[in-house]
């Protein structure tokens, strides 16, 4: 009688561990690499370069870490309608934070140091960290500018002490390459990683297992599930529901009469750590733009030369983004905000994709005709939108580099 050999029981699949990065107050922190002298010190960044900062660069060009902490204008100084980009963790304890109006922050922290906006620094150093996390774990999900998901599962040390060793290989790895340091959390789903990475900031590494819900999640602010706003977080609140454990307390059907079929499911399934999102290594973008708050209220005739170049300005960052990651957009639109905060918005969809500045400027300046320029102005922006790669246009043809013609702002 033959010998039979009972066939492998297959693998059990490995547990998912998904990591979040996020960069520890990354433009602060690229701004203290070339100002360690500001370590410390309460600082915020805002806003474009502006007088004083071109007078500090051209006196000590090369040579930034010897600036005196006397020379750097101050937030008291400041006046505006700029916004705060990020501050350093010293500014931070008054209160002050992204989004915030500068004038108002000044109030808060008159002391801090205020700092000119560098994103062709901020995105030099992205592209640096992303690199050094890609060398070792290849599955990342790129979610802006300073923050990351990453899939550990199947790789080596991803799952060794929850994810912990991987990370904090690669929280090493980014500070040697970049001397930036990042704040890192494990889960087993996305929705917990995002949630776990601000446990233990500034660089910290924080571990959450599927049994950790009841005793680290549910304890948090309902605010804490990424998703939920201050709309939503006002109405639950309206109904007795503060934190995510409470959250969970409430049926499934209960949610969904009071929040809707669709975000009453999701609420429960965040609420008990549900989240079934891939790690997506690819997304292609709807849509590329630019815009730009004034220091103040412009009018579209008495300030027609300075709207005109912020106008053109626009235009040649938007296809400058499109240029370098390789797209091209048939939909051009414009917004608008007035002084009294109402927003307009236009869009010319033209016969053939472009990536050129003269092409994109032709389209919104179109626009610019069909909305009421009667009201100053505080806000301009310019998008592109129905994006293809390249690649994909490349059957169709694409508006090449033509003139800048004269528009409603020359």
């Amino acid at each position: 009688m033959a010998d039979v050999t009972a066939p492998e029981e297959p693998a059990a699949p490995l547990p998912r561990r998904i990591a979040h990065l996020d960069m520890d107050a990354f433009y602060a922190s690229v701004e203290l690499l070339r100002y360690p002298q500001l370590k410390g010190l309460p600082a915020v960044i805002g806003g474009g370069r502006r007088a004083q900062d071109e007078a500090l660069v051209a006196e000590y060009a090369g040579r930034e870490s010897e600036i005196p902490v006397a020379a750097f204008p101050r937030l008291k100084d400041y006046v505006g309608r700029g916004v705060i980009t990020t501050a350093t963790y010293p500014a931070r304890q008054f209160g002050v934070g992204s989004a915030m109006g500068l004038m108002k922050a000044a109030r808060l922290c008159p002391q801090a140091i205020l700092l000119p906006v560098d994103f062709p620094s901020y995105r030099r150093f992205s592209r640096m960290f992303k690199e050094v996390i890609v060398s070792i774990a290849p599955v990342m999900e790129d979610r802006g500018v300073d923050e990351v998901y990453i899939d550990f599962t199947h790789v080596p040390g991803g799952q060794r002490d929850g994810g912990r060793s991987l990370a904090r290989l690669i929280q090493k790895s980014i500070l040697d390459a970049t001397g930036l340091t990042c704040s890192i959390g494990v889960a087993p789903n996305k929705l917990l990683a995002k949630m776990a990475s601000e446990f233990n900031k500034p660089n910290g590494i924080s571990i959450v297992q599927e049994g950790d819900l009841e005793t680290r999640v549910w304890p948090l602010a309902c605010r804490k599930i990424n998703g939920i706003g201050p709309k939503a977080d006002a109405k639950l609140q309206s109904h007795g529901i503060h934190t995510v454990g409470e959250l969970a307390a409430r049926p499934r059907d209960w949610l969904v009469r009071h929040f809707g079929k669709a975000s009453g499911a999701w609420l429960h399934e965040a609420a008990w750590g549900r989240d079934d999102r891939p790690v997506v290594t690819e997304s292609e973008p709807v849509s590329m733009s630019r815009e730009t708050t004034f220091d103040r209220d412009l009018h579209a005739v008495r300030d027609r030369a300075e709207l005109g170049r912020i106008f053109t300005d626009l235009c040649e960052r938007v296809a400058g983004d499109l240029q370098r990651k390789g797209y091209v957009g048939k939909t051009i639109g414009i917004k608008l905000r007035y002084d009294d905060f109402k927003i307009a918005t236009r869009d010319l969809t033209i016969d053939h994709p472009t990536q050129d500045a003269a092409t994109i400027r032709r389209a919104a300046g179109q626009c610019l005709k069909r909305v009421p320029l009667d009201k100053r102005l505080r806000l301009l922006g310019v998008r592109v939108g129905n994006l293809l790669t390249e690649q994909a246009a490349r059957e169709a043809p694409v508006a090449r580099q033509g003139p800048m013609t004269p528009g409603l702002f020359d």
